[in-house]
């Protein structure tokens, strides 16, 4: 590993700590939309009521359960193991159940590191979501390639912000990074995100705006299309 690459990886991890759940510095909040932006009753009629209440979907995980995702890649299956992370599975079970990742962008991909998404594409769910903070859990299983792993903003600050490994990221264990599942299938999909925009995305515009800002400013990334519990 040369000394170039060493720098590289620290500034990597310290932007995956710092930028995680809810990044920090913390973003502006979205702006209270006027008359002509603001969603109709109809419009709001069509989302789950546990995006705009993170008490509403609070469910525990099966002890273990597989989710497809459906990307503008194709298709990759991870299968959560909820004793590696209760906390951590019981969040995600939650998140997938009320659609949470649906249109969702991989707006991080760095080659042989790591692959993050979970901001949400509607400001106002973002900006519900971003105190829903859940406590650590202690990693017991390594960030191993293929894994998937909370972004946090420090100690217990996950919040709805997930990665994907690329390679074996096992520096990381001891940072807070719990795993809770892997990928079990189709991680050929996973290693064909798009790359190329690397660290260009602004979180905290991507939080305020929303999927507005990242299809206008950043039109190649890859997203969730959609994530389902399956047999």
């Amino acid at each position: 590993m040369t000394v170039r690459f060493k720098s590289l990886l620290v500034v990597a991890i310290a932007s995956l700590t710092a930028c995680g759940g809810d990044p920090a510095p913390k973003p502006t909040p979205a702006a209270t939309p006027t008359a002509a932006g603001a969603p109709t009753a109809d419009a709001a009629a069509d989302i789950n009521p546990g995006l705009l209440d993170p008490l509403l979907a609070e469910q525990t995980a099966p002890d273990q359960f597989s989710v497809k995702f459906f990307t503008t890649k194709g298709d990759f299956t991870v299968a959560v193991v909820r004793s590696w992370a209760p906390r951590g599975a019981d969040r995600f079970y939650s998140l997938v159940q009320i659609g949470f990742y649906d249109d969702v962008a991989f707006f991080r991909v760095l080659g042989g590191f790591v692959a993050q998404f979970g901001i949400h594409g509607n400001p106002r769910i973002s900006e519900v979501w971003s105190e829903a903070r859940i406590p650590d859990d202690p990693t017991v299983h390594s960030n191993e390639r293929g894994t998937l792993t909370y972004a946090t903003a420090g100690p217990n600050t996950r919040t709805t912000q997930l990665f994907l490994n690329f390679g074996d990221n096992a520096n990381l264990d001891g940072m807070g990074f719990a795993p809770f599942g892997h990928v079990v299938e189709g991680m050929e999909v996973v290693d064909s995100l798009y790359k190329e925009y690397g660290e260009g995305v602004d979180q905290g515009q991507a939080q305020s705006q929303g999927n507005e800002y990242l299809k206008r400013q950043f039109p190649e990334l890859d997203y969730v299309k959609s994530v389902t519990v399956v047999p």
